[in-house]
């Protein structure tokens, strides 16, 4: 297992030297969208509209954080659970997407399509949104501000922690067998 500090956009070098069980501290922006998010989404691409932020290099964090308190960007942003975004992942990889991020397994048409585009898939530790705030510097509602906590947001982060779960090779943390202690 290594440790990277990666810049967004992300790069397929980049994607490309992770693997499963690394460590990466994220800079740049990220965004966020959750299920309502992406069916809106798909809504602009079916009908051949921009999206509201450039998928090429990009990362999704999945996320509906809560509202933020007095001096804060944000309130307690931890990851939501992932599948439910598996039905969006693979066409938005296709696009030019390199990085998602959030709790839970992927299904395999996720983990093909990181591994036929250059993707990779972040965890990000569930039940600590409060100190994962703490590496969000900015947050602007970018799109779909009828949505509440899922509107999509654009992030500034600053050594945000992740650990990759799955990478553009076919690695999985989660099934890497167990050692007897």
């Amino acid at each position: 297992m290594a440790e990277y500090k990666l810049e967004m956009p992300l790069t397929d070098d980049a994607v490309d030297k992770l693997r499963a069980g690394d460590v990466v501290f994220l800079s740049g922006t990220i965004y966020t969208a959750r299920d309502a998010a992406h069916k809106k989404l798909f809504e602009l691409l079916d009908e051949d509209k921009d999206l509201p932020f450039d998928l090429n290099g990009a990362a999704i964090y999945y996320v509906g954080p809560s509202p933020a308190p007095p001096g804060r960007p944000i309130g307690s942003a931890g990851p939501t659970t992932s599948y439910r975004m598996d039905t969006y992942a693979p066409r938005l990889h296709a696009l030019g997407l390199k990085a998602t991020i959030g709790k839970g397994k992927r299904n395999d048409e996720v983990k093909t399509a990181m591994q036929e585009h250059t993707g990779v898939y972040f965890g990000a530790t569930g039940g600590a949104g409060a100190l994962l705030s703490n590496s969000i510097e900015a947050a602007q509602v970018i799109a779909f501000e009828e949505l509440g906590p899922e509107a999509i947001r654009a992030l500034k982060v600053k050594d945000f922690p992740l650990l990759v779960i799955n990478d553009a090779h076919g690695g999985e943390l989660y099934a890497k067998p167990v050692l007897d202690t």
